[in-house]
């Protein structure tokens, strides 16, 4: 992909600044502090369990596996519903790329079962910790012991090779400095034949520069989404085949038909005329290491 000569390069210090500044965000969120807020605007994180509980509902998640969570696990930062994507059989081993509170990550257990795992990775620490809480009270509601949270970053994840049967992330990749690189890692941790569903957002075109600076548009999963085409550039020269991105426009219109803060910023600094739909979608994006899949399932 080429790079508009008066656009500047992000450098590594660019990098490790935004990382620094979407961990600060997200360990607000974990310890439940008030201000900056996820993927659902400022009031992500918050103890108000039904407006995170329908968000999860709008967004395909069944009403009798959320009821069955620890509390505290859904904290209203998802754009899609990726296990719905991820054809999940039991004996797989899954990887979840920044597993925040543990969410998907518990929900997904009890398909792949005592036989499957289930790995976490986040690189916040005050995330970690609340997930490995709400992981005690899982084990102890359901028995089941396949479940693991580990810190880390998902551009240099700490899994080895070939170790994953899919890969799972649920609007967390937009956050990441270097998108590329973590489609690098996706393949790499893949056995042949793995399989990757990913629920994120996109741009549909570029933000005004008055919102790409701000911080709550960062860590709320905006203004560091990448175009469309780009995440399919970057999956596929990471080695991965079968790239499909669809994008869906149901995400962005619950949150303009509930005035979440992020995007009632959005419309105020949009030019006359323009949407936050127009410019940013939920999408799945699915893709499969090459190989045939070894083992029983």
């Amino acid at each position: 992909m080429s790079n508009p000569s008066n656009v500047p390069l992000p450098t590594s210090k660019d990098h490790q600044d935004q990382r620094e500044r979407v961990a600060q965000g997200y360990g607000a969120i974990a310890r439940a502090e008030p201000g900056l807020g996820g993927c659902c605007g400022p009031t992500s994180g918050s103890s108000d369990t039904s407006d995170v509980a329908a968000l999860a509902q709008s967004l395909g998640y069944d009403q009798a596996d959320l009821a069955n969570l620890p509390e505290g696990a859904n904290l209203g930062l998802s754009c899609g519903n990726p296990a719905a994507i991820a054809r999940l059989h039991p004996g797989d081993v899954v990887l979840d790329l920044g597993s925040g509170a543990g969410f998907d990550a518990l929900l997904i257990a009890p398909k792949v079962g005592p036989t499957g795992r289930v790995i976490g990775v986040d690189m916040t620490p005050d995330m970690l910790s609340r997930a490995r809480r709400n992981l005690a009270d899982f084990e102890a509601r359901t028995g089941l012991s396949n479940v693991e949270f580990r810190l880390g970053e998902i551009e240099h994840l700490p899994l080895a090779d070939r170790s994953v049967d899919v890969v799972i992330s649920n609007c967390v990749l937009n956050l990441s400095p270097d998108k590329a690189a973590v489609w690098r890692e996706i393949a790499r941790v893949l056995r042949p034949g793995g399989r990757v569903a990913i629920s994120d957002l996109v741009l549909l075109r570029p933000l005004p520069d008055s919102l790409r600076g701000r911080l709550e548009l960062l860590v709320g999963c905006i203004s560091g989404a990448a175009q469309a085409d780009e995440h399919v550039a970057w999956a596929k020269a990471a080695g991965l085949e079968q790239v499909a991105l669809t994008q869906k426009g149901d995400y962005v219109a619950a949150m303009l038909s509930v005035e979440d803060p992020l995007y009632k910023l959005m419309l105020a600094e949009l030019p006359t005329g323009v949407s936050p739909s127009d410019c940013v979608a939920s999408a799945e994006i699915t893709a499969r290491r090459p190989g045939a899949k070894t083992g029983c399932c």
